[in-house]
């Protein structure tokens, strides 16, 4: 995946697979509720997900690959988007989009992003969710670096971070180091 080879297809497809498995961690100690069923031997109360409680939030637009894999675990989730760029002088999010479910303090919210660099981004999604009040929330990214790490714990210590991988560092174009690039640009096939 990190090749510089490796397709848009191939880079999408293993995005969504990485997706899938760390949607399993995230959901790990979620709440579940038990519903009864019919086995072909004999009746049972099985564990279930109240699925109708998470809420999928990607943040735009390399966020979407992380959130086809997480719909692959969790078909019946809501989602909901933010839109952020960062500013190239200045490396500060700049908000352009926010749409989430409505009566967010009964769900779980899993915000979305692929790389949590600068933090930037993640830090300010994560201030805006909380303004919604969401029961929980928790992010979710393909790759990391320390101190993309230390400035969203500095920002929000109470939510955790899953992460497939920390990397070394951050460059000085603010990039992680050894990375992929620019997931978005891998993802969809731009410049």
């Amino acid at each position: 995946m990190r090749s510089k080879e490796t397709s848009t297809s191939t880079f999408r497809n293993l995005l969504r697979e990485i997706s899938m498995l760390l949607a399993y961690e995230v959901c790990r100690d979620m709440p579940t509720t038990l519903r009864e069923i019919e086995t072909p031997i004999a009746p049972m109360a099985t564990p279930v997900l109240d699925g109708k409680k998470i809420v999928l939030i990607s943040i735009l637009r390399a966020g979407s690959g992380i959130l086809d894999g997480m719909l692959q675990i969790l078909p019946s989730a809501r989602v909901g988007h933010i839109g952020l760029y960062r500013d190239h002088q200045t490396l500060q999010a700049v908000e352009y989009f926010f749409k989430v479910p409505d009566n967010m303090g009964d769900r779980d919210a899993i915000l979305m992003d692929p790389m949590l660099a600068t933090g930037n981004s993640a830090v300010a999604a994560v201030t805006r969710l909380k303004a919604t009040q969401p029961r929980s929330i928790k992010f979710v990214c393909l790759l990391a670096c320390p101190e993309g790490l230390a400035a969203f714990h500095a920002a929000h210590p109470d939510v955790p971070v899953f992460t497939a991988a920390v990397d070394e560092r951050l460059n000085e174009k603010s990039y992680i180091v050894p990375g992929l690039g620019d997931a978005g640009d891998r993802l969809f096939g731009t410049k």
